[in-house]
């Protein structure tokens, strides 16, 4: 049975016994920033175990793709090491949400695997967890299983839970047997004293029982719940009867592929950790790529480049020294292509990503090993044998250097990483991102209220219509506990039944407006939606008191909801045009709408260039000028997508979507404030454009009175210029351009003039040699206030002298300066310029540092300069040897 095969019986199967089969969901997680990626099938579905999100259905069954890479689920170290680890893999999974318990999870899970798909049962065995009696009969009685082959297992091993906090419960594994002759020297090799290949763990039930609170109380749920995984790549070796997952048919092709690139033979054993390594990591990078991760240096970004440059790294172990990983782009796609029509849909896009990361990870290589190198030099002569946290903290964020790689190659070195020091500089980067992050900001607010409301039900969102309408206060909430009433002056926030306001979402801020009551009025300050739907408005009564089950008249703030809608509506204009300018491979990868300014951030691969920033804003103001009508409907997903309408990165989508059309030009999922027509947007001027991450860039932009305001802004600055310039505006450019390139001849001429001055001072200075424990010293003051013509001085003195020491120092706006250079002959004689300069600069009351063969400091004690220089003579009769 192949891989594919089985998925699609595992889904059918769990579709004949009421289960609504329900597509993977992204990598990325929705609306949790707890999780780096989706580790497991249940991410999708956290939201309802936790009660802050309802479904149409209390039965599921998914094929889940998953990353365990960094976080606290990380397999990336063990990948290729083992039969079974990878970082990603797929996970087949039957849920239920409050409808079936243990027994119909235990009947279903042996059915399918006795029945379905035909394991033998005398190879199946089970955990479970050591209190769980009732796990223990159900075994018995649906299965039939022997007591010995039931085994009890601790907390560790068979309590699952979600958090310190929340839902959790006992758990059963489904352990296949391969037999004897897999078995370890352990005695005896038996389930739960030894964790050998011969047990493989398929399948796990998670009886999901009781809710545990902050003091570590147990107390049972209401309705009980069950989340199974089961991994698609180890059932489907036991099917297709190999002993590794990476010789199923979901990857030996991918190893074949490395064969052909490589034209080398994949060794099973040790000799094909490389292999391994490079098919894993390619599902990786080309399933995270579909899902908007790119290439960085934070949080999955990282991750992912991490993946990829791991992968670039075996290949060089396997003698490939060119880009290459982007080439097995095309073999993922055939395997996991129809299951996963996303890839299919972006391999060009995933492919030209790959590429350029590695062609930057070539470049990244070379830089970051010349800065490593001067590190290692520094540390010899500081006589230590760490590599300082900071140190690689600076490679990691500042090169793009992987902290593993500066690990191995500071070993073969003889040296070591303050792995501490880097993870104290890499959290407070974390804390620094975290505090900023709004989606952290959002589910700490969806959290604080998701047992309070559960009582209550949804809010109806009216504000597509209208800008005003009645509704009914539900629940009002202050300092985080559910109150009765507001008084006057008093913030807090309330849940109505009805409500115009729109709650941010989709990159649009929340509406702002006011709520009035007979006798009261309050200010909506922000509007924002609960994943199951209810919309709270963050309030500050201004007048009366506001109570619970009181009716309010909901009024938004016109003229901010209609600059919030020309800037969304310009936005959907706007991706249409950076298609259309630059190609289909421009996606979406954020927005930000506000009343100001509209933000958007898509992926491309290259600063965009005047002329097609030009375009871009001369084909959004064409269409705001055509007039075009902008119309709204709503359907189900699938029938959107058959439409042609763009989904987005990201964005989590329910089976109803609303549809926003613009003419024949445009056509998005979404579920923002727009205009009627495009002529309401006024016009859009561009604010910048710049790169925010690996083939990520921004727009800012305006519309409306802010574009007008913009380019009147634009034009007294012109005007500003070409006054100072003394010429009319439209031949300022012109002007500009004579003055640089009168610069630029300016510039040459100083640099020749300062090459004159060098040899001069050469030639006067190489009379004043002297000789210390027999090397040739030159340490001397010259006139020469440009640190960069002092060091050319210096350089050419070395190169004049042959062997020997130069020591130059000058004055210049109350600072000093020194270079020193030793030729290598004497580097190797225990004369380092760093340690003399260092030495030069602390008589002289500054600091000091460099390479093992140069370095410069400054000094801010004049008056001390010749006192240095003598000094330098002394320094150097104690360093050499």
């Amino acid at each position: 049975m192949t891989g594919n095969e089985l998925r699609e019986r595992f889904l059918k199967f769990f579709a004949s016994k009421g289960h609504t089969i329900v597509h993977s969901s992204s990598l990325v997680p929705a609306n949790d920033p707890t999780l780096l990626f989706t580790n497991a099938g249940m991410v999708q579905f956290k939201d309802v175990f936790l009660g802050l999100d309802r479904r149409p259905f209390t039965r599921a069954t998914t094929a889940q793709k998953c990353v365990r890479a960094g976080g606290k689920h990380n397999d990336l170290d063990t990948v290729g090491r083992t039969a079974r680890h990878h970082t990603f893999f797929e996970m087949l999974g039957n849920f239920s949400f409050g409808d079936y318990f243990k027994r119909e999870a235990i009947t279903y899970a042996w059915e399918f695997l006795t029945r379905v798909i035909e394991l033998p049962p005398e190879r199946l065995w089970v955990t479970i967890y050591q209190d769980d009696d009732e796990a223990y009969h159900l075994w018995q009685e649906i299965a039939g299983l022997p007591a010995e082959r039931i085994i009890r297992m601790g907390e560790k091993d068979n309590f699952w839970a979600m958090g310190d906090t929340g839902p959790c419960g006992p758990c059963s594994e489904i352990i296949y047997d391969r037999g004897p002759e897999h078995a370890c020297s352990s005695t005896p090799c038996a389930l739960g004293a030894c964790d050998c290949d011969r047990w493989l763990e398929i399948w796990n039930l998670v009886f999901m029982q009781y809710e545990r609170d902050s003091d570590g109380n147990l107390s049972p749920l209401p309705r009980p719940s069950i989340d199974t995984g089961m991994g698609l790549e180890r059932v489907a070796s036991v099917l297709q009867g190999v002993n590794s997952n990476f010789d199923t048919d979901l990857i030996a092709p991918l190893i074949k592929a490395i064969e052909d690139i490589t034209g080398q033979n994949y060794d099973p054993g040790a000799g094909g950790f490389p292999f391994r390594v490079i098919a894993d990591h390619a599902r990786s990078c080309t399933f995270l790529i579909a899902d908007g991760v790119l290439p960085g240096n934070e949080g999955r970004s990282y991750v992912l480049r991490r993946i990829l440059r791991r992968a670039a790294r075996f290949g060089k172990a396997l003698g490939i020294d060119e880009p290459f990983l982007y080439r097995l782009v095309d073999t993922v796609v055939a395997i996991m292509g129809r299951a996963y029509p996303e890839v299919a849909e972006q391999q060009e896009h995933i492919a030209r990503v790959i590429e350029q990361e590695e062609v930057r990870f070539h470049e990244t290589l070379n830089e970051g090993l010349k800065v490593l190198n001067g590190i290692l030099d520094r540390a010899r002569q500081e006589g230590r044998e760490v590599i300082n946290g900071q140190e690689a903290f600076t490679l990691y964020d500042t090169y793009g250097f992987p902290l593993d790689l500066t690990e191995e190659i500071g070993a073969e070195a003889g040296f070591k990483v303050d792995r501490a020091g880097f993870d104290k500089a890499m959290a407070a980067q974390r804390e620094r991102a975290r505090a900023a992050r709004e989606d952290v900001k959002a589910y700490d607010f969806a959290l604080a209220f998701a047992g309070a409301l559960a009582d209550i039900g949804g809010t109806t969102f009216t504000g597509y219509d209208r800008l005003e309408d009645q509704g009914t206060v539900l629940v009002l909430f202050r300092d985080g506990e559910r109150v009765t009433s507001l008084e006057a002056e008093a913030s807090g926030y309330a849940v109505l039944d009805r409500t115009p306001c729109y709650p941010e979402g989709g990159g649009q801020v929340g509406d702002q407006g006011t709520l009035q009551w007979p006798g009261g009025r309050a200010r909506v300050e922000d509007t924002r939606r609960l994943p199951d739907g209810k919309i709270v408005h963050q309030v500050t009564v201004t007048a009366g008191t506001m109570t619970a089950g009181q009716e309010v008249e909901v009024t938004v703030d016109r003229e901010r909801r209609r600059a919030t809608a020309r800037n969304h509506t310009v936005t959907h204009l706007l991706h249409r045009a950076l298609k259309n300018t630059l190609g289909e491979h421009v996606n979406q990868a954020g927005s930000l709408v506000t009343p100001e300014h509209l933000r958007f951030d898509f992926t491309h691969f290259a600063p965009l260039r005047a002329e097609e920033l030009q375009a871009v804003e001369a084909e959004v103001n064409r269409q705001i000028l055509a007039d075009l009508p902008v119309t709204t409907l709503e359907t189900s997903l699938q029938e959107a997508k058959a439409m042609g309408a763009t989904a987005l990165f990201g964005e989590k989508y329910g089976e109803r979507v609303r549809v926003v059309k613009i003419d024949a030009y445009s056509m998005e999922l979404c579920g923002g404030t727009h205009l009627l027509s495009t002529s309401q947007a006024g016009s859009f001027r561009l604010v910048s454009e710049a790169g925010i991450g690996a083939g990520v860039r921004r727009i800012e932009a305006v519309t409306g009175a802010a574009a007008l305001a913009r380019a009147m802004e634009e034009r007294r600055e012109l005007d500003t210029i070409a006054s100072l310039l003394k010429v009319p505006p439209a031949q300022a450019a012109q002007r500009v351009q004579h003055l640089i390139e009168q610069n630029k001849e300016n510039e040459r001429e100083l640099a020749h003039l300062r090459k004159e001055l060098a040899a001069r001072t050469v030639d006067e200075l190489l009379d004043r040699i002297q000789e210390v424990a027999g090397v040739p010293v030159l340490s001397a003051r010259v006139q020469i206030t440009d640190p960069e013509a002092l060091r050319d001085t210096a350089e050419t003195l070395r190169s004049r002298l042959g062997s020997g020491v130069v020591v130059l120092g000058s004055q210049h706006d109350g600072r000093v300066n020194f270079v020193a250079m030793v030729s290598k002959d004497l580097v190797q004689r225990g004369v380092h310029a760093g340690n003399l300069l260092r030495e030069v600069a602390r008589v002289a009351s500054g600091g000091g540092g460099g390479r093992a063969d140069m370095a410069q400091a400054g000094g801010r004690d004049p008056s001390k300069l010749d006192q240095a220089l003598a000094y330098s003579l002394k320094v150097v009769a104690t360093q050499v040897r």
